[in-house]
């Protein structure tokens, strides 16, 4: 049974309303002041709660900014008396759902208000529930994605792995390419298939296309058998080419191919071998600016973009660092049979400063370093990046102050929401304000969100 709160301080309007909503089937508590409408809240859950504009102690705008903050799932009806409809339609720009004049124009007036709001607010718990499932079957392993654009970028990767589609990750070199593509299998439908890795770049130009396609016997000097390449023994898999861009265009015309029709030969072979793999494909070079110079072939350039993928630098999405860094740090302490280092604040500011040349592979690196040398509290002086990679703090911190004050000031003080529009975590955002010396609150901002 849906429960609505009604808060207002007209024991006749109140009552009316309440015999209404009763009359319904609706369960119903009644109070008249902001103290007990936010005592009730965070006692008991509620579907709907309708409150009046102006109360003994307060105004129905601070009830609506503590559910919002509280219970954001609640949706709020203002009521409005004569001379108030002004306000209530600021209190909708707030969050609140809808308003409500008083005195009603009829009984049906609340009675389908509530019915349209509560069936909305059913239909969206539903869509929820069903997106909370699909992410619960959506698993990417230890990958660490909190800022706005490695977010997106999963959404992507959640839509594309359980098709069959051809993918292209660019990026550069330690962001993360290969996880991303082991993501991309692993929520496949060929996930209880094997995933075959092969780097381009590590092998020497002369063995490679004997490494992909395999070899037979006599192929050349030294092929004393026959051998079975990597895209054979990816059949039914995914095969993953990292540094694509290295091939040269003879191998770039066979990959083609196999792409287009699922075949190919053995070096020294004549037979046609057909198999069913899955090609992601990644480089950390510009493949566009690769064939403009006509070192990439055009037509494999556009089979393998069927679907590109494009992975941010972790100087790009710095607010993820001190996470991945405590992860790193943890998993390093766990292999060295030892309990993991703390950040301090000073380090964990450091590491979100720190340009990262050689993106989360140098993160996690440094961080098997910090967790062999380091006991208790990581500070600054254990981080081996004093001084390198620095980039030109003092501008940056004027423009990070400005950015924070602006998002607090836009948000009435609130740090979560903050924090959620920066793309940087509430205890980051409290490193930060600390270290500009900003305490309370931002001028004329609302309070925040208790922490």
């Amino acid at each position: 049974m849906e429960c609505i709160l009604i808060i207002d301080d007209d024991p006749g309007f109140q009552k009316l309303l309440e015999a209404i909503l009763r009359g319904e089937g609706y369960c119903v508590d009644t109070c008249r002041t902001v103290s007990e409408a936010i005592d009730r809240g965070g006692r008991r859950e509620y579907h709907l709660v309708i409150s009046d504009l102006k109360l003994p102690d307060g105004d129905g705008i601070s009830i609506l900014r503590w559910f919002r903050e509280h219970c954001p799932e609640t949706p709020v009806i203002m009521i409005t008396g004569f001379g108030t409809v002004h306000t209530a339609v600021e209190a909708m720009k707030l969050g609140a759902v809808d308003y409500l004049g008083k005195p009603l124009s009829s009984p049906d007036e609340l009675r389908l208000l509530v019915k349209r709001i509560l069936s909305a607010q059913q239909t969206e718990q539903h869509y929820h529930l069903l997106q909370e499932e699909e992410q619960k079957r959506f698993s990417c392993g230890d990958m660490i994605a909190d800022h706005p654009k490695m977010l997106r970028l999963m959404e992507l990767v959640r839509k594309v792995a359980p098709t069959n589609a051809t993918v292209l990750i660019s990026g550069e070199s330690g962001t993360g390419k290969e996880i991303i593509a082991r993501c991309i299998h692993m929520n496949s439908q060929r996930s209880g298939k094997v995933f075959v890795p092969v780097n381009c770049a590590a092998l020497a130009p002369t063995l490679i296309e004997s490494e992909l396609f395999g070899h037979e016997k006599g192929a050349f000097t030294g092929a004393s058998g026959q051998h079975q390449g990597r895209f054979e023994r990816a059949h039914g898999g995914t095969l993953f080419l990292d540094e694509i861009g290295e091939l040269d265009g003879n191998l770039q015309a066979k990959l083609l191919r196999v792409l287009q029709e699922k075949a190919f030969e053995r070096v020294g072979g004549s037979r046609q071998i057909t198999v069913d793999v899955r090609m992601i494909a990644a480089t950390n070079r510009d493949l566009k600016k690769q064939v403009a110079a006509g070192r990439f072939r055009e037509d494999l350039y556009y089979r393998l973009t069927a679907f590109p993928l494009e992975i941010p630098s972790l100087r790009e999405r710095a607010s993820d660092v001190p996470r991945l860094a405590e992860h790193f740090l943890c998993r390093a302490a766990r292999g060295l049979g030892k309990a993991a280092p703390a950040l301090s604040a000073d380090a964990e500011s450091s590491l979100m400063d720190y340009a990262w040349p050689g993106n989360v592979r140098e993160l996690e690196n440094m961080m098997e370093r910090v967790a062999i040398l380091c006991e208790g509290i990581v500070h600054v002086d254990d981080l081996p990046i004093a001084g390198q990679g620095m980039a030109h703090p003092t501008a940056f911190k004027d423009i990070e102050r400005k950015a924070i004050l602006d998002a607090l000031e836009a948000h009435q003080g609130n740090r979560t929401r903050a924090a959620r529009q920066l793309g940087i975590s509430l205890r980051t955002l409290q490193y930060r304000l600390k270290e500009y010396g900003v305490t309370g609150h931002h001028p004329d901002a609302a309070p925040s969100e208790p922490m």
